[in-house]
């Protein structure tokens, strides 16, 4: 009987190109826990170390400490931090189509509604705020089935907070992305404009940036970078 097991390892954005891999498959000890595979993983891709105290860890699509007991067959993504109530549809995402505002309103219309607040990101071409001046173009780059499912998360922590809600939208574009296209879009609906769609569409893009993971890069004419964020989520989110 094998005193090992198996795991598939998955890498992204900043530490994919680290490791020279977007995946492995690690043999690693039986009952071995997420920090036994970290230090396995840091002998295999040194290029990881200069990461290790930022890293977000995922088992099986859920956030892991470094204490959790790993199982045979087990999915662990290794990233960066990342660049509802009853009645209320919610629609997410993860899309390489160009996002259609209209039709993405439709899907939370109903005769009922009398209002709808929509949040589009845009690429810039020129910024102040990014590593460069100006921006050829943003490439986007997602854990997908984990995404999808933290952006349902979201979209539950948005209908319980807000429960005059009638319908969610959240559908983040990937792929590479020239300046002045959108990328994202949150929506809320409501019978009426005081039912939180405002401060509801503000929340989910906000925790969309700490939790969903969605990384891009700025590619310029000076050069090119992976944008990381700081947040550092725990098993509660």
């Amino acid at each position: 009987m094998s005193n090992h097991i198996n795991i598939k390892v998955l890498f992204f954005a900043t530490l994919k190109e680290r490791t020279g891999t977007s995946h492995a498959d690690i043999e690693i000890k039986d009952s071995a826990t997420v920090a036994d595979l970290l230090d396995k993983l840091m002998v295999q891709y040194p290029g990881l170390r200069t990461s290790k105290e930022n890293m977000i860890i995922a088992v099986n699509q859920k956030f892991a400490t470094v204490e959790d007991i790993l199982g045979d067959g087990d999915e662990v993504a290794v990233f960066p931090p990342v660049s509802g109530g009853q009645g209320c549809l919610i629609f997410a995402e993860i899309t390489r189509d160009p996002l259609n505002m209209d039709s993405l309103v439709e899907k939370i219309t109903t005769p009922a509604t009398g209002a709808a607040c929509v949040f589009t990101g845009i690429v810039r071409g020129e910024t102040t705020r990014g590593h460069f001046p100006q921006t050829i173009s943003l490439e986007y780059e997602a854990y997908e089935s984990m995404a999808k499912a933290k952006m349902e998360q979201i979209g539950r922590e948005m209908a319980d907070r807000w429960p005059g809600l009638q319908g969610i939208v959240l559908v983040q574009r990937i792929g590479l992305l020239t300046p002045q296209t959108p990328t994202v879009i949150i929506a809320c609906s409501a019978s009426h404009r005081d039912m939180g769609i405002f401060e509801a569409a503000h929340y989910g893009i906000d925790r969309l940036k700490e939790i969903v993971p969605v990384w891009k890069k700025e590619i310029s004419p000076e050069g090119q970078v992976w944008v990381e964020g700081s947040y550092l989520p725990d098993k509660n989110d």
